[in-house]
């Protein structure tokens, strides 16, 4: 195959980490990371974000789960995960041989619990960096969702930046009115860089039995559908901090990432690919590279945010 996920040309740093490609599998579509061990070089990969981790074990939604949708994909998983402290005992070991970036996804439903997971997470090496999915509600608040309040977030972010010596990514949701303000107030937060964006919230019914798909009700919804929401944000994010972005949403070919990084992005995450094609974050990494090559472009870094947008 054309192209290679370790060519010099795709080399890159987020967050001060240095990347052998900025082609890093999403949390939540690729489990703890050990689980791929078998079907593709994990070494391969920009870096990988385990699965969301929680202050105690959380046993998830009810099934079904999953929903293929027309370009796309529903998901109602619950945040189902083995707790931190079960991940540091039980999978952590597993990877700390690895010379590829590990991202450590972390949520909570209040902000003591986003702490306490970061804190047990700074007793253990080999975790690269964090990053916050912040589309959670605030059970304390009134159920208000910390991605959608720039106060809320705020205070979230700077309570585990003060707990965390290891970078800081901040997931946010494409669920809000409007992104550049709460971009401004992770950054602000202290936030070492953005990822964009979470699933969005949607709905799948089946007419003949007039329930939903899914077990839960709502889902998550991900995949190609998405991409063109997620490339606006993107750029609308970048326009509005200097940390770096790392574009999430409907990635699935070399050139998907490409159109991400020229939006703003300096890294882009794989996620619902990886259900039809597992190898796929490695795959895009070569196309990737490929186009980089083709382009006459030596370095996937100048690509970052050259998108030019005639504006009335």
């Amino acid at each position: 195959m054309s192209g290679q996920p370790d060519s010099p040309r795709l080399a890159t740093t987020l967050c001060g980490l240095s990347l052998t490609n900025p082609v890093i599998a999403a949390s939540g579509t690729f489990a703890y990371g050990v689980e791929f061990a078998g079907i593709l070089n994990l070494n391969h990969l920009g870096g990988f974000v385990v699965k969301g981790l929680s202050r105690e074990p959380i046993k998830g939604n009810p099934p079904p789960r999953l929903f293929e949708a027309e370009a796309g994909m529903l998901n109602s998983i619950g945040l189902q995960n083995i707790g931190v402290r079960a991940f540091c005992e039980e999978k952590l070991p597993q990877l700390r041989g690895l010379k590829t970036r590990i991202f450590a996804n972390v949520f909570g439903y209040a902000q003591e619990d986003y702490v306490e997971v970061v804190r047990v997470l700074e007793d253990h090496e080999g975790v690269d960096a964090y990053e916050l999915n912040v589309s959670c509600p605030n059970t304390k608040h009134g159920g208000m969702f910390f991605s959608s309040d720039p106060v809320l977030l705020g205070s979230l972010v700077g309570a585990v930046r003060a707990a965390a010596s290891r970078p800081l990514i901040v997931k946010l949701s494409p669920n809000v009115a409007r992104i550049q303000p709460l971009a401004e107030t992770a950054a602000s937060a202290g936030a070492s860089a953005i990822s964009l964006v979470n699933t969005i919230l949607a709905l799948a019914v089946d007419a003949h039995t007039r329930k939903p798909r899914l077990g839960a009700g709502f889902g998550g919804l991900s995949g190609p559908a998405i991409k063109p929401i997620a490339l606006r944000m993107v750029y609308e994010a970048a326009q509005a901090v200097t940390i770096p972005i790392v574009g999430i949403g409907g990635i699935a070919s070399g050139i998907d990432a490409a159109e991400f990084l020229i939006a703003g992005a300096t890294a882009v995450q794989v996620g619902t690919a990886t259900f039809w094609d597992p190898q796929s974050p490695v795959r895009i990494a070569r196309e990737l590279d490929q186009f980089l090559k083709e382009e006459k472009i030596e370095s996937v870094r100048s690509l970052t945010g050259t998108l030019e947008i005639n504006r009335p």
